[in-house]
């Protein structure tokens, strides 16, 4: 069968695009990844290239393991090694190999995120933390200095450049970024030299704490997940063979979820694409949600400035949704204007229902005061539908932005005594039983304990009435 069989105008124009850089905005439920693997297919088909000279990467494990399956699936056997992956993954293959040209050992240790909070706790007293380390909780910053640290490396910031800047910094006219919400000429002199001070020790502190952060880490022979592209990206600046070889090697670039990007991955793949810039990146600016782990969505509106010569490809047929629901979307997420990649390109975004067998479904907006409000209401639109139509407990979805907004809501599920299945509990610790014991050993250590004791009292087996937990 043809590559370009079952695809549409707009999906083929992007898949036999031949040189050069090219953007696809690709709307939720266009077929982008059907596009990505067609794109793989043709341009290796076409003798453009071979698939070892395609790096195509995406932003979640699930996403490149759906990615790799497709393109296994649509290329023949003996093509040769695939480098379709995360950055992650691909960043440490790189590192693997050419360790040794920044001072690592390849066999090092990558650091969860416990981790990494274990080694700091282990080492506290080699930080030299003063501000960020209260005497009743000593503990209390580490989590907030990790993501910190984190966001410099998102940022391209080192260690070494960070003590380079706090011990440069004075706060005058020219410098006052991090102090830019205090009007100046409403303190009086002395407050502003307390202020300056203040804010001068801090960042002094943040300096010499992620200093030492990464000075265990090579002490420990580990690398945390940051490490991982902002290495790779210093190892291309440093090492103009290593950049010349993969450069070399790779003729096309293809990046899946460009919206999700880092500042750091995206100067990362600029360095790479040069001077060919053979280089697709899909996304859709609507659908960027990684912002709180250090995603830029300037890199998908500064695309085209970057790359003016740049091919555009808009996917607007949706093979998922009815029309009416796709309508409904594109009203609520064009009140962001003109702060959108549709009206900075001036491209139409709105999406066109093409699947014909999808029913379309009423959307209703409820509005509470509170949290506890909204579970309420939720529970009690459920158990009328139910009434009404009978449908099976199956059939409904709760959908939530946050893991903190489910507790509520199966606290009301489990009074109603409406069967549920929680898809968000992530490792064993958040599994029940798991926190029930936790809970009771924390009872046993202190009986004060008021939110194990709640969470011990709501259990079904005790059959508590709400009531009676309150007085208790």
């Amino acid at each position: 069968m043809n590559i370009l069989d079952n695809l549409n105008e707009a999906q083929k124009k992007a898949v036999c695009h031949a040189d050069g850089p090219l953007l696809i905005v690709a709307g939720a439920g266009t077929g982008k990844t059907k596009s990505i693997v067609s794109r793989i297919s043709w341009l290796v088909q076409n003798n453009l290239a071979r698939v070892d000279e395609i790096l195509a990467l995406t932003f979640t494990d699930k996403s490149a393991n759906e990615l790799l399956e497709r393109v296994d699936i649509a290329m023949p056997y003996g093509y040769g090694e695939h480098w379709i992956s995360t950055f992650n993954g691909f960043c440490d293959k790189i590192l693997k190999r050419h360790a040794h040209e920044l001072g690592l050992n390849s066999n090092y240790r990558l650091l969860t995120e416990t981790d990494a909070w274990i080694l700091v706790r282990q080492n506290l007293e080699k930080f030299d933390l003063d501000y960020f380390c209260p005497a009743g909780n000593p503990s209390k910053f580490i989590k907030d200095l990790l993501k910190y640290f984190s966001r410099c490396k998102d940022e391209g910031i080192s260690a070494k450049d960070y003590c380079q800047y706090a011990e440069n910094l004075r706060l005058d006219s020219a410098n006052r970024e991090f102090v830019a919400t205090i009007n100046w000429e409403d303190l009086a002199s002395t407050e502003r030299e307390s202020v300056k001070a203040s804010e001068i020790k801090k960042q002094n502190e943040l300096a010499n704490a992620y200093f030492t952060y990464q000075k265990l880490l090579r002490e420990n022979n580990a690398l945390d997940f940051n490490d991982q592209i902002f290495l790779t990206w210093q190892l291309m600046q440093k090492s103009p063979l290593v950049l010349a070889q993969y450069r070399q090697q790779f003729k096309y670039v293809l990046i899946d979820e460009f919206q999700d990007t880092n500042y750091i991955q995206y100067e990362l793949i600029k360095l790479l694409v040069q001077p060919k810039n053979n280089l697709t990146v899909v996304g859709d600016d609507d659908q960027s949600i990684y912002k709180f782990r250090g995603a830029s969505i300037s890199n998908i509106m500064q695309f085209m400035e970057d790359f003016p010569t740049a091919q555009k490809v808009v996917l607007t047929e949706n093979y998922r949704s009815g029309q009416r629901i796709l309508d409904c979307a594109y009203n609520f997420i064009v009140q962001n204007n003109p702060n959108r990649l549709e009206v900075k390109l001036g491209i139409d975004k709105k999406l066109i229902a093409r699947n014909t067998e999808i029913g379309e479904c009423e959307v209703n907006c409820l509005n509470f005061a509170t949290g506890v409000d909204e579970a309420s209401g939720i529970i009690e639109k459920i158990k009328e539908i139910k009434r009404q139509n009978s449908p099976d407990w199956s059939d409904f979805a709760i959908l939530f932005r946050a893991k903190s907004s489910a507790e509520v809501l199966i606290d009301f599920l489990e009074r109603e005594q409406i069967p549920y299945q929680f898809l968000g509990e992530s490792g064993l610790y958040n599994r029940p039983a798991v926190i029930f014991c936790h809970n009771f050993f924390k009872l046993l250590d202190d009986y004060h304990e008021s939110s194990a004791m709640y969470r011990i009292l709501t259990m079904p087996q005790w059959n508590l009435k709400q009531e009676e937990i309150i007085k208790i």
